[in-house]
């Protein structure tokens, strides 16, 4: 995994205008016209983000006569999950070893406490 890819994936990711515009890719490709109607901004402001994704890789542009669909790109996306998986299943692991602890202090708490005997 490219660590310059992933790390412009990320930078792409963190805002939420560009996040919400890959959500709206991955309904079916888009036009520019189409990407900048939801929100409040211009369609320079929204080229500028288009051109962030693009070069993170997360999308791509084609070319339909006058239109120039953009389109999600899915690799990156791969790439960034398979990074956060290798976290989720650390975590995992010691979370499971943090339960084992805790049934195995819960168990030793029920245990009836022995105490010696003292001699008369």
């Amino acid at each position: 995994m490219n660590s310059a890819r992933l790390d412009a994936t990320f930078a792409a990711l963190a805002d939420p205008t560009r996040r919400a515009i890959l959500a709206r890719l991955a309904l079916g490709e888009a036009s520019v016209g189409e990407l900048t109607e939801p929100f409040a901004m211009s369609q320079p402001a929204i080229s500028k983000h288009l051109k962030v994704l693009e070069l993170a890789g997360l999308i791509s542009r084609g070319r339909d006569a006058q239109r120039r669909p953009c389109r999600i790109e899915a690799a990156p996306l791969a790439d960034a999950n398979a990074w956060l998986e290798e976290y989720r299943q650390l975590w995992e692991t010691r979370f499971a070893n943090l339960d084992a602890l805790l049934e195995e202090l819960k168990a030793a708490e029920k245990k009836p406490v022995r105490r010696k005997s003292r001699p008369s």
